[in-house]
């Protein structure tokens, strides 16, 4: 069984795109996913957040919303909204944000090699969200959101992916959020051939977001062979693959509740046991690693730890900035031991700016915000190479894929 393969698509005409394409299902709540979808009758929304479609108040993990969701994306087939691909291919993905470009190869990824670690984890899941993909795939006998991986950029892919993109496009289209989405069908079989063997020889791949997607993609493969099933497409899960050398991570930023019972003046003067503090006239947006920027009573202030604080190589997890802000001051000094669970913090994603840190403060709701330098990917690497975990809310990825304009049909046709 090859790393990755290639496969018949569910996707839509491409009159259709436009009308199909849908943010992820895990950006929008309910009441916006409504919205979004509201006049739009073949929105993928109606698929990857099919509670819209019953009763307000419904349960998003009642039994009756997977089995709409199923019932969404057959309707979809049946009007010719949606067709599936006549064999096997792969897909060129391209995204645009701004100025930032970056183009991914659409496959599937080994189920197998996942559960060996060749596609390389760097984050813990949760219980309640696996369940939530699993119960998803398994009613719709689809994957329709795809794991975002990542592979160290390789010259033969380079030359395959500017050879097809020079060529004409599937989609091309614009979503609400101005990221431009587009598609070229690879379905020459020499290259079709040769990206599969040069994936195949790779040490690993590594997954960027959607861990929860490929754990369910392992689970539903699990769940099929204990039932008698043989090797079907279930093995593979749905892939964006991106170079490493064209992918974005913004910072991902934090902010808490309160002080733990302490002053202004005794906060300020704990920090400064561990961090340099410098006070900002400006809104302070961390210029290199080790630097963290702090939001206090309207005020902006420059943190940077002391070097001494920094563990060496060997240490790919300690040296990760969000773990030197959790150990050496968001634990001791503000009590949070588990981030992951504690209800005195939240996260900001980079996207949504500094100023958003400053809007939290402001209105009361939290007492202070920390701005930090974005995670590398080296150093996520790192962590799944010695196969560890980061802290969570590590990585923000941007731009996001789509949902909506590739499925992986968990059938035979086409595998």
């Amino acid at each position: 069984m090859s790393l990755i393969r290639p496969f018949a698509a569910l996707r839509p005409l491409p009159k259709y795109s436009e009308d199909v394409v849908a943010p992820p299902y895990d950006v929008l709540n309910t009441a916006e996913a409504k919205q979004r979808a509201q006049g739009r009758p073949y929105s993928f929304l109606h698929i990857s957040k099919p509670e819209i479609d019953l009763p307000d108040g419904t349960d998003p993990f009642a039994p009756e919303v997977y089995a709409k969701g199923a019932e969404n994306l057959q309707k979809l087939v049946d009007e010719k909204i949606l067709f599936r691909e006549d064999s096997p291919c792969y897909y060129l993905y391209r995204l645009i944000m701004g100025e930032h470009e970056q183009t991914g190869l659409v496959a599937v990824g080994s189920v197998a090699d996942y559960d060996t670690n060749r596609i390389r984890k760097h984050e813990f899941t949760r219980p309640d969200k696996e369940d939530d993909r699993v119960r998803q795939i398994d009613a719709l006998n689809a994957q329709t959101g795809p794991v975002f991986l990542t592979y160290r950029h390789n010259e033969t892919v380079d030359a395959i992916v500017k050879k097809v993109t020079s060529g004409q496009s599937e989609y091309d289209l614009t979503a609400d959020d101005g990221v431009q989405h587009t598609l070229w069908v690879v379905n020459d079989k020499q290259d079709i051939e040769t990206l599969t063997a040069t994936f195949d020889a790779m040490d690993c791949l590594y997954i960027a977001d959607g861990h929860h997607r490929s754990a369910a993609g392992s689970r539903v493969s699990a769940m099929r062979k204990e039932s008698g099933q043989a090797v079907t497409a279930a093995d593979y899960f749905l892939s964006v693959i991106f170079p490493d050398n064209q992918m974005k991570i913004l910072d991902y930023n934090r902010v808490i509740k309160d002080l733990n019972g302490l002053t202004e003046q005794q906060f300020l003067d704990a920090i400064a046991t561990s961090f340099s503090v410098e006070t900002s006239q400006q809104a302070v947006a961390p210029a290199a690693p080790n630097e963290f920027g702090m939001y206090l009573n309207k005020q902006w202030y420059k943190l940077t730890i002391n070097q001494d604080l920094i563990p060496g190589t060997s240490d790919p997890v300690g040296r990760l900035d969000v773990s030197l802000l959790q150990n050496h001051l968001i634990s001791p000094l503000l009590g949070i031991e588990n981030p992951r669970v504690d209800k005195r913090i939240d996260f900001v994603g980079g996207i949504r700016g500094l100023a958003e840190l400053e809007k939290r403060v402001n209105s009361g709701e939290m007492a202070v915000a920390f701005s930090l330098y974005a995670t590398s990917l080296h150093d996520l690497m790192a962590v799944a190479d010695a196969n560890e975990v980061m802290p969570p809310k590590s990585t923000w990825f941007e731009p996001k894929l789509a949902d909506g304009l590739v499925s992986h049909v968990l059938d035979d046709h086409g595998c």
